[in-house]
């Protein structure tokens, strides 16, 4: 089961769990309010999951492939993990599955403070075009994940300032409907 809270203020080490005292926990509901959405699948079997390919069929991913961030297997290792921090959003839907090792999602909520998604083996994470996110493994050093995409693969990232792309405007028109 996944699991998500909101960040403290600290600003040491990004793979450290960083919860606040006392934690204040974020449900599954509260996450889908904001667009993102969470599937527990069976990454042992992934290559021949029957779900796995039902989910592709109906949401048209259309694209994959996989990703092993560990600093013996990333080319640029370091100046990836720094990308991958830095606050950015997309202008196409960020899906992820787990398939080995554990990292951390940060998105932004709609004042603006930092959820912390923690993701294992098994989760399938989905996060919205548009929202302002960011990703670092925690203190495992370890994650090997499934990229899927509709259509070609777009992994263009967009760092915060970028109110002005129609992502980003849709996705805020999105979290007022919500409200």
């Amino acid at each position: 089961m996944v699991e998500a809270w909101y960040m403290d203020s600290l600003d040491d080490d990004q793979r450290k769990p960083h919860r606040m005292e006392p934690n204040q926990s974020v449900s599954l509901q509260e996450l889908e309010k904001l667009g993102v959405y969470h599937l527990k699948l069976n990454a042992d079997i992934y290559e021949a999951d029957p779900e796995l390919k039902k989910i592709r069929t109906e949401r048209n991913y259309t694209f994959m492939d996989i990703i092993t961030i560990h600093k013996d297997t990333l080319p640029n290792y370091d100046e990836k993990i720094k990308i991958f921090y830095a606050e950015h959003l997309h202008l196409d839907d960020e899906i992820r599955y787990v398939l080995e090792g554990s990292g951390y999602f940060d998105v932004r909520n709609k004042d603006d403070k930092w959820i912390r998604i923690s993701v294992e083996k098994g989760d399938l994470i989905t996060l919205p075009a548009g929202i302002y996110h960011r990703f670092t493994l925690d203190e495992n050093n370890f994650v090997k994940a499934m990229r899927l995409f509709v259509g070609e693969p777009v992994w263009t990232a967009y760092n915060r300032p970028a109110d002005t792309y129609k992502a980003r405007q849709d996705y805020l028109t999105f979290l007022a409907q919500v409200a």
